[in-house]
């Protein structure tokens, strides 16, 4: 595919059958390098992208690129290349030469609008992609120009190693970007699911709904957080326990998705108050070194 082909507006890159090849593209913009974003650049990165990530202070810089060294070398440890390559910089001008830009920032829908404007503004041509995990599609499209440009690619943690990628369509989203979409994810050697816009997707919303429960359990003195995770890993065969895997993505950030989908869909997820305890304790799981597992 030729550059010029790739920037012209709302392009989709399609083969002759009509299906999109299971390739990446050449080049992939990502804004936010934090943990997720650093992963989503890893992943591209991995596949033979050359990714530019976009961070908006020296320091953060600085933390990003020490995130990418470190996942690469353990990438490399384990004797998987690394074909293509990443660099951090702080000028989102160069998102111009991005046919992919992946917006990588915290669950704030006003952030993520803000992000998603300034990628508008700096890659005009430029099919673009929100990593939420709960947030509405449509909502976070009502600041774009093009609406029809932004599709959702929820990654999970740690993105590198992770098998699946939830494409969220939105009522806006171009069917044509949708294929092209799963075809990318295909590039990265993972499984794509397609699901519509609607509060928490199916992952999140599954998974909320199964730890929230766990919490209540644990809340109640049914079982320890152990036994509870065993139940489901060993009677279920799940690769971690709903417990544990709260542990792994943040108290404060199931938590946040907790809210969200309580005022969209009702009292069923309403985060129970050993999860708010938790959480305004700083016991917020990995990340802290506490949360129901000391870590």
């Amino acid at each position: 595919m030729s550059e010029q082909r790739a920037h012209e507006p709302d392009a989709v890159h399609t083969a002759d059958t009509g299906r999109a090849a299971p390739v990446v593209p050449e080049t992939v913009g990502v804004y936010g390098g934090g943990r997720m974003g650093a992963g989503i650049a890893h992943a591209f990165a991995s596949a033979g992208a050359r990714v530019i990530i976009i961070e908006n202070t020296e320091e953060t810089v600085a933390a990003a690129k020490e995130r990418i060294d470190a996942s690469i070398e353990k990438s490399a440890s384990k004797g998987l290349e690394v074909k293509g390559s990443v660099e951090v910089v702080r000028d989102p001008t160069l998102l111009d030469q991005a046919l992919l830009v992946v917006e990588a920032v915290p669950e704030i829908v006003e952030l993520k609008q803000e992000i998603l404007a300034a990628i508008a503004k700096h890659a005009p041509a430029a099919s673009i992609a929100t990593n939420t995990s709960a947030l509405s599609i449509d909502e976070l499209a009502a600041a774009l120009p093009r609406p029809q440009a932004l599709i959702g690619l929820h990654f999970f943690n740690p993105v590198p190693v992770s098998d699946l990628v939830e494409v969220v369509v939105g009522t806006h989203t171009r069917p044509e970007l949708v294929d092209v979409a799963k075809s990318w994810v295909e590039g990265l050697g993972k499984t794509a699911i397609t699901v519509k816009d609607s509060p928490g997707f199916a992952s999140s919303r599954l998974g909320v709904a199964l730890a929230l429960e766990a919490v209540r359990m644990v809340e109640e003195g049914v079982a320890s957080a152990e036994d509870i995770d065993n139940a489901m890993t060993l009677g279920y065969r799940h690769p971690a326990g709903p417990l544990k895997t709260t542990d792994i993505v943040g108290l404060d950030i199931r938590l946040g998705i907790a809210e969200h989908l309580e005022a969209e869909l009702g009292p069923r997820f309403t985060p129970p108050q050993l999860l708010k305890d938790k959480v305004d304790a700083g016991q917020l799981g990995r990340k802290s070194g506490q949360g129901f597992y000391t870590w």
